[in-house]
């Protein structure tokens, strides 16, 4: 996020910015280096990073319009502007940045790095397109290229004026002075901008708080106050509802927050570990005007105080747009400029809110926070709850001992902040207070370093920002490797007072402070991107998964036992397997299924392992579980899943295990309280996991999907090896090609093994799926392509398909475009309909931004619809065509279930339907509150018609009584408690029978009822309750019933999947450059041997090389006689090539080529060839490149031995080696040892297709002469050759394969093109040529020695 600026010293405090002219720079500036406990990324002591002196120039100026991307989100429209205490827009350095105000609402500003930027073009700029790099479906993306395109129109000094500024004007000061003392005050220094609808919501009728007038007395006194706004005000319409205005606490003692009045009645006086803020004033709601800029505007006082309103405004930008408080009004510019002013009073109490100078820059400020001075927090002195030190092999960091002592120092509020604290010590607490999520001490130091918030004033850390803006922050942290947990208040202050009163024993001050539970704890494996969280712009899956591991007999074999899940989407994946002593299997696992997070029983993790997932995945969050009560043993997992209602339908309800599960438990118990032997790792690891996500409050949401899967190694099935000629004649019906971990890094198949993202990879250049659940399916399909031949032709015939009927596909694709992440909206809806159960704290959660969540929810719910109304379009449209296709995957995929013999899709226009008609869509969006229609919601129908059956029976009721009494203007009178009584005139009350009871009387008139309206008002008041009841729960009960149907929309999402994926591979196909064509993937039988057959092909990835020319392309033929071999006694046939050429002239492009292809091939895609041939490949095999394990302790050598080990125990005869120079990490003869006896291993006995390429000449001339191994090298041309003088040799690579050895390597060549020294080159040749010459010399002396001397054998 760029870095962070903090409070300076005085000369460039907060109250410089309402200067009418900028304040003179500090002679010195601090920049503020907080302590954080936690992070291990910072030392507490550390000196802050000095600014350069010298600032380099940038391309972009101030008001120039950008696209700028941040870590974790879409690439946003953006105006550059000046940092507001630096005064640049500019940081030089090793990575630039620029500094710049997003298009967002809120607006919020931001550094991002210079190569993260590209200029703003326009909506209409082709990279924002569909399948641009800049494209997204985001809504407020959307909105901002909207606004940035309005910018796009204005003058550059316009543009200025749209900067916001950094605090209210005079005469907004004075606004607020108005109503501080009616209502809240909601600014801080760290977050000033109002939000719009939070504005609205403001009542306009002064409070009848006893606050009011109070204003004198805090100016005198100082004192800091917590407002609480009357509950029998003007502005609440019932003292049983609870309202957003209330704060925690009120004026009276009695009600208080759990902060002592006494403690902060005073700045001097005020206790530094309260958590208490100052008394608030609220802005008035300003008129709406048309887009543009205004004179002036509420904002933050620094950049960083800008970026903790994320999420604080959610009033369109397009109302209000500030200007930046450096800029005077320009001559005849049509948008007036205002410099803000502030008043006296206004400064005094912002002084609450202000940052200490230096605060938290320990060693050149005063300021020392409290965190840093409490013993037990000192790094020798730390403790678990069970008072053990880190140094005890049993220590649990997630916990901290906090002395009994100095709890009784804390005040009530921070007193309950460390008792959670002490449970989640390792966790960010956002901790709940009034409308704001506040963090103290080592927490608000990260949120300083990390979100760009600022420090409030006093001598402990303390932070915080808007409810609203949970997510945003909440994500940042997340991707940062932190934990967060959200803290709520689950009791309002009048609660807090009933509880109080109904204690059995006298309240202490530490009773008396409102409830407040951890609700959720976030980590990268536990994100679900609920209301409160907003959307995801990632469209990758990322896993949270559980290890197991026991050790398997004694070969250094282990057995693992896994079960993972990806959060957002509720799906769980659990398996047990048998592994190598190489740990192939888990690497494949982690390759194809790459957690963010793992959780393993501590202690048991063996050596081996940890160096595979340090290797594999060195950034991944490792976490230790202790064993049983956390890493639960089998029993125990089953035990207690009995026990829960996860897999129960109701609290009564039969418990049902999912299939996948009770496929696992042991068959000799009926109980089903005890796994299966072979799976009972696999249980534990459940265990684990389910105890993981009860700890972090997600069990409820996502065991109760039911969506398990099983999961086995592709390789589980693996056939065996038979040696000599006989090949195995394998099933490849159910199997899948295996792509371990090792070849998708060496062949870039999903992640670039460089930069580490997709870049240049074939995921990167096939992959062009519309939907986000289209591209998790795609990358599955691409990690494991199939085997089976029959499988592969019915894609390849989808391709054809496709590309044959391409005006439906652009019609459907328009569609697909439009569909937001069904299959991640599907989850959310479950969570949303799945009721709350009493012991989940978020059920009794009080939030302030209600309403807005519950548009969020209603917006998510009105997405989904409008996808699945587009998927059954999408299934209409291809309604037509689908009779006439080849391929049986999409008549099964696009036929309607019902109108087509084979087809799946299921056959949703009734339920859409019913849930199109269920409520008004515009009026809920609106409003934020569905109100069912008829038919929908049985409760809700059943209490209208009751109240409607009531109100009919009251009215005939006063019909009778009117003729009773012979007086027709008898009329009900009353509203609330005091409604239908029968107002009788005086000339008619003489008439009034004794059941009528007086209520009430008036001049002229007397108010009776009887005992019959008082149980029809009673039934009436139930009606009505029930009414009330129901509709409060209508959302939910709405949400459930759709997700009822969760089997069928998910079915449609699969088909939805399948559909995109195919008509990715149909744009490739159909759209490639040069030569493309459908592979023939021939079945293999005893006549036919496994071979490889690629004509003319190329590397899909790579179109051009590096010199600007067009690609060569190539030759391959493997296991069968090359038909353009004209040679005689050729060994063409042969399934090992051996592989020479210069260096540098293309031997491991060559390779990689290959198994690109075949992976294409075999994934049913169109192959950049002309002509593609092959048998089914059960795996493929690469040992390419030089690289060590530096994290695991091993060698380059010993990492290509790895490799190749691997491949030798797992290779079949129908597997693809492809081995790149073994045997150059160690000394030649070694080396070439090696290289031999692993060559004639492949050759005679595996006998797998195989690519070998080597520098070792003397193993060229060992396997020149062999039938088995066939000859081959990349061409090059020599001029000038000279053989004392390499470096007058000219040679020019061809990078055509061809048949024959290469007779060099010319590895001259190649240290002069990378410039070593003439000197170096001419001494090494000299050194060539002399050990040439001495081995020369000693292979005669052998060749002598070792033959029989003829005289001697004669005589």
């Amino acid at each position: 996020m760029g870095p962070k600026p903090t409070p300076s010293k005085q000369g460039n405090t907060l109250f410089s910015y309402f200067s009418k002219s900028p304040c003179p720079p500090a002679k010195e500036k601090i920049e503020n280096t907080a302590n954080d406990v936690l992070s291990p990324k910072k030392s507490p002591n550390r000196p802050a990073k000095k600014k350069p002196d010298i600032e380099e120039s940038s391309s972009y100026k101030p008001g120039d319009l950008i696209w700028g991307k941040l870590e974790g989100y879409p690439w946003w429209p953006s105006l550059v502007c000046n940092h507001p205490t630096e005064h640049t827009h500019y940081k030089a350095g090793k990575l630039p940045q620029i500094h710049v105000q997003f298009f967002d609402t809120p607006v919020s500003r931001a550094w991002i790095k210079q190569k993260n930027t590209r200029p703003y073009k326009g909506s209409d700029d082709p990279d924002y397109g569909p399948g641009g790099p800049l494209h997204t479906k985001s809504a407020p993306v959307v909105r901002g290229v909207g606004e940035a395109d309005k910018a796009l129109k204005l003058t550059n000094e316009e543009r200025m004026g749209l900067i916001v500024e950094l605090l209210p004007s005079e005469d907004e000061d004075d606004e607020m002075d108005e109503e501080g003392s009616n209502g809240e005050d909601d600014s801080k220094e760290n977050m000033d901008v109002e939000d719009e609808e939070d504005s609205k919501s403001v009542k306009k009728t002064p409070s009848k708080s006893p606050a009011k007038g109070r204003r004198s007395q805090r100016s005198r006194a100082k004192r800091r106050r917590i407002i609480l706004e009357d509950s029998d005000s003007e502005g609440h319409e019932s003292g049983d509802e609870f309202k957003p205005e209330a704060e925690e606490g009120s004026d009276d003692d009695d009600a208080s927050s759990g902060v002592d009045t006494d403690d902060i009645t005073s700045d001097d006086a005020s206790e530094p570990d309260s958590p208490v803020k100052g008394s608030k004033k609220r802005k008035r709601p300003e008129p709406k005007s048309k887009w543009g800029p205004k004179t002036s505007r509420k904002t933050p006082a620094s950049s960083t105080a800008k970026k903790a309103l994320a999420g604080f405004s959610k009033g369109d930008s397009d109302d209000e747009a500030p200007e930046s408080p450096k800029h005077s009004e320009s001559k005849g510019s049509p948008i007036a400029m205002a410099s803000p002013q502030v008043s006296t009073a206004t400064k005094s109490k912002l002084a609450a809110f202000t940052a200490s100078d230096g605060a938290g820059s320990v060693g050149e400020s005063s300021v020392v926070y409290q965190h840093l001075k409490y013993e037990f927090l000192q790094p020798d002195k730390i403790r678990d709850a069970q008072k053990r030190s880190k140094a005890d092999e049993d220590f649990d960091p997630r916990t901290l001992y906090i002395p009994d002592s100095e709890k009784a120092k804390f005040t009530p509020a921070m007193r309950q902040w460390w008792d959670i604290k002490s449970q989640h010590f390792d966790t960010v607490l956002f901790f709940k207070m009034g409308k704001f999520y506040e963090l103290f001490h080592m927490d608000a130091t990260i949120a300083v370093n990390e979100l760009g918030l600022i420090y409030m004033k006093g001598d402990y850390a303390h932070s915080g920002f808007p409810e609203i803006a949970y997510g945003r922050y909440a994500d940042t942290l997340v991707q940062r490797g932190y934990k967060v947990a959200r803290i709520e208040q689950t009791e309002t202050p009048d609660m807090m007072t009933e509880r109080c009163k109904n204690m059995s024993k006298a309240p202490t001050k530490f009773d008396k402070v409102v409830k407040r539970e951890v609700c959720r704890i976030t980590t990268r494996g536990t994100k679900t991107f609920s209301f409160l969280s907003g959307e995801c712009s990632d469209s990758q899956s990322t896993y949270l998964l559980a290890l197991a591991e026991k050790d398997h007999d004694t070969d250094g074999c282990s057995v693992y036992g896994v079960c993972f899940v990806d959060t957002s989407i509720g799906k769980f994946h659990i398996g047990q397997f048998a592994d190598d002593r190489h740990s192939s299997r888990l690497r494949t696992l982690l390759a194809h299924y790459p957690p963010v997070q793992i959780l393993h029983e501590k202690g048991h993790m063996s050596g081996r392992t940890q160096q595979v997932i340090n290797s594999s995945l060195p950034s991944v969050l490792k976490e230790a579980l202790s064993p049983k009560s956390e890493f639960w043993e089998s029993s125990k997992t089953l035990k207690v899943l009995s026990e829960e209602t996860y897999f129960r339908d109701g609290t009564e309800g039969e418990l049902q295990w999912p299939a996948v599960v009770k496929a696992m438990l042991s068959n000799s118990d009926a109980l089903g309280c005890s796994a299966a032997d072979e799976f009972s790792l696999a249980i534990s690891s459940f265990g684990a996991l389910t105890w993981y996500l009860q700890y972090c409050l997600l069990d409820e949401e996502l065991l109760t999907m039911r969506n398990f899967e099983r999961y086995e190694p592709l390789d589980s099935k693996e056939p065996q090896r038979r040696l000599a000629s006989s090949v195995p004649v394998v099933d490849f019906s159910s199997k899948h090609m295996v792509l371990d971990g090792v070849t998708l890094a060496n062949l870039d198949v999903t992640e670039n093994g460089t930069t580490g993202t997709t870049e240049g990879t074939l995921l990167a250049r096939l992959d062009t799926c519309h939907t986000p659940f289209g591209k998790r399916l795609f990358r599955q399909w691409l990690c494991a392509p199939l085997c089976n031949p029959a499988s592969i032709n019915d894609r390849l015939d989808a391709v054809e398909d496709l590309i044959g009927c391409q005006e439906v596909v652009a019609e459907v694709t328009d569609f697909m475009k439009k569909m937001p992440d069904l299959e991640r909206l599907l989850s959310r809806i479950h969570t949303l309909g799945t009721a709350k159960s009493n012991k989940h704290p978020d059920g009794r959660a009080i939030f302030y931004e209600d309403v807005t969540y519950s548009k969020r929810k209603i917006e998510d719910f009105l997405a989904t619809l409008e996808g699945f109304k587009l998927s059954s379009k999408v299934a209409r449209r291809f309604r037509d065509v689908v009779g006439n296709f080849k391929s049986k995957l999409l008549k099964q995929t696009l036929g309607i279930e019902g109108c087509s013999e084979t087809g799946m899709f299921p056959d949703i226009q009734k339920d859409l339907d019913f849930f199109n008609n269920a409520f008004d869509h515009v009026k809920a969006k609106k409003e934020g509150v569905i109100v069912p229609s008829v038919g929908v919601d049985e409760e809700f129908d059943l209490a209208t018609s009751d109240i409607g059956s009531t109100e009919d029976r009251l009215k005939q009721y006063l019909d009778r009584q009117k003729t009773r009494l012979g007086c027709r203007s008898i009329v009900y009178w009353g509203t609330a408690k005091n409604r239908y009584q029968m107002e009788i005139p005086e000339t008619a009350v003489k008439n009034v029978p004794n059941e009528y009871t007086l209520m009430s009387s008036k001049k002229g008139a007397k108010r009776y009822r009887t005992a019959e309206i008082e149980d029809m008002l009673a039934e009436l008041t139930d009606a009505e309750e029930r009414k009330d009841a129901a509709l409060k729960d209508v959302m939910r009960r709405i949400f459930y019933n759709f997700d009822k149907r969760y089997k069928t929309w998910d079915t449609a999402v699969q088909c939805l999947s399948v559909l995109d994926v195919m008509l990715s591979l149909a744009q490739y196909s159909r759209c490639s450059d040069g030569a493309i064509c459908r592979p023939d993937i021939v079945i293999p039988s005893a006549d036919v041997q496994p071979f490889v057959e690629i004509r003319e092909a190329r590397h899909p990835c790579v179109s051009r090389t590096f010199t600007g020319g067009d690609f060569i392309p190539n030759d391959t033929v493997i296991g069968i006689q090359d038909e353009n071999e004209n040679e005689e006694g050729s060994c063409s046939s042969s399934r090992v090539v051996l592989v020479t050429g210069p260096n540098m002239g293309g031997k491991s492009t060559l390779m990689r080529q290959v198994g690109l292809v075949v992976i294409m091939a075999q994934m049913g895609c169109y192959v950049p060839a002309d002509r593609c041939r092959l048998t089914p490949v059960d795996r493929v095999f690469t040992r390419l490149g030089a690289n060590d394990r530096i994290m695991a302790g091993e060698s380059t050598f010993f990492v290509e031995l790895s490799e190749t080990s691997a491949i030798l125990q797992h290779a079949t005869a129908h597997s693809l080696v492809l081995i790149d120079e073994l045997g150059r990490g160690t000394a030649t003869y070694d080396g070439t040892a090696i290289a031999c006896a692993v060559v004639k291993e492949l050759s005679t006995n595996i006998r797998c297709r195989t690519l070998f390429s080597t520098h070792y000449h003397s193993l060229v001339e060992e396997f020149s002469h062999d039938k088995n191994i066939r000859l081959g090298h990349m061409a090059c041309m020599v001029e000038n050759e000279d053989e004392t003088d390499p470096t007058q040799e000219t040679i020019t690579f061809l990078y055509k394969f061809t048949s024959g050895a290469c007779p060099k390597s010319y590895g001259f060549n190649a240290a002069r093109l990378a410039s070593l020294p003439e000197e170096i080159i001419k001494v090494a040749v000299a050194k060539a040529h002399e050990f040439e010459s001495a081995l020369a010399a000693m292979k005669s002396f052998r060749d002598i020695w070792r033959k029989p001397c003829k005289g001697t054998l004669s005589g």
